[in-house]
């Protein structure tokens, strides 16, 4: 089932339901939008797909002229952003099987020279121990925070890069989206494209640099994506610049293109207490293989990073601008 967020004619959050060929959404009656929604099913004891089917809503709307006009919201918000957390992992994905099976035999080497660093030691350790048996745990990933929910970009809208910002880059990424239930046990309502955006310069200046690296805005969505997730997801990610494509390269996630299963990134996040706080939003990044910047691309204000992954409905589209920093030195005062 593919949802999005919408606001309706009177400038309230709604659900709609995303036809099969995408050409219009069923707007459900409920207010409160996907949160509301996503409590009723926790409440009711159901899935997010039989509270949906469980909702009237007759209205339908032109799904282009949503996306067109700007009233596509990120399908997972809080009603209060300081109660939304956004992380996310990284060292998680293979590639293809060629790569895999060379990044394997080159980890042996490296470990056998002890010349490891301590990024691609991480990696390897997600090679031998990221897929564990089901509902047994696997080595841990690395982890970042990113914000709140004040740094969700929605679909179509600006992706501000802080003007102390060194680069501004694309992570195309799936992502988990989940509300925590009142016995503080996650609920995972499904996943959505995502673009992690980070500061690909500061990251390499040093790697302890990666939590500043990371502490940027990020968009997801436009839609979610109930129910099971195939293994194998094949995607593109694309630069834009006045028009024509500056860049394009073709991306893969999913289980099939990963060293850790899902289920071991969720543990490893959802393991600490704080993490799991009745009521709060979560949205996880799961990482990616795929980097403009990686080629040797900068991207420029003006630029449109479009991600698209056919298999989580239509594409995610941002435009990079560049945000003039509120703060300056000194601007601490003392009481």
């Amino acid at each position: 089932m593919r949802l999005i967020q919408l606001s309706d004619d009177a400038g309230k959050t709604r659900v709609g339901v995303v036809d099969a060929d995408g050409a219009q959404v069923r707007v459900l009656d409920s207010e409160g939008g996907m949160y509301a929604l996503a409590v009723a099913a926790i409440a009711a004891g159901r899935s997010l797909e039989a509270q949906v089917e469980a909702t009237p809503g007759q209205a339908r709307l032109e799904y282009p002229g949503l996306l067109r006009d700007g009233r596509v919201l990120s399908p997972l918000q809080h009603p209060d952003p300081a109660h939304c957390l956004v992380t996310g992992t990284g060292l998680t994905h293979l590639g293809s099987a060629a790569t895999r099976d060379a990044m394997h035999k080159k980890l042996q080497e490296q470990a056998e020279e002890g010349t490891l660093t301590d990024s691609m030691r991480i990696f390897h350790w997600g090679v031998e121990g990221g897929m564990p048996p089901p509902g047994q745990p696997g080595v841990q990933p690395e982890w970042f925070y990113k914000g709140d929910g004040d740094i969700l970009a929605a679909p179509g809208a600006a992706l501000d890069s802080p003007d102390f910002a060194l680069d501004g880059g694309e992570e195309p990424e799936l992502v988990g989206l989940y509300v925590i239930g009142p016995d503080g046990t996650p609920h995972r309502l499904g996943y959505a494209i995502g673009n992690e955006f980070s500061d690909h310069v500061t990251e390499r200046q040093n790697y302890l640099y990666l939590a500043h690296s990371k502490l940027r805005a990020c968009a997801v969505g436009p839609e979610l994506r109930a129910g099971a997730l195939p293994r194998d997801l094949h995607g593109t990610s694309r630069l834009l610049r006045d028009g024509a494509v500056a860049w394009e390269k073709p991306f893969v996630t999913g289980e099939a293109n990963m060293c850790h299963s899902l289920e071991n990134l969720e543990y490893h996040h959802f393991k600490y207490a704080a993490h799991r706080r009745p009521g709060d939003v979560h949205l996880h990044f799961f990482g990616t293989g795929t980097l403009s910047f990686a080629d040797g691309v900068r991207a420029q204000p003006g630029d449109v990073f479009e991600i698209e992954l056919p298999d989580l409905g239509a594409p995610l589209r941002n435009t990079l601008r560049t945000a003039a920093s509120a703060f300056a030195p000194g601007g601490v005062r003392v009481l």
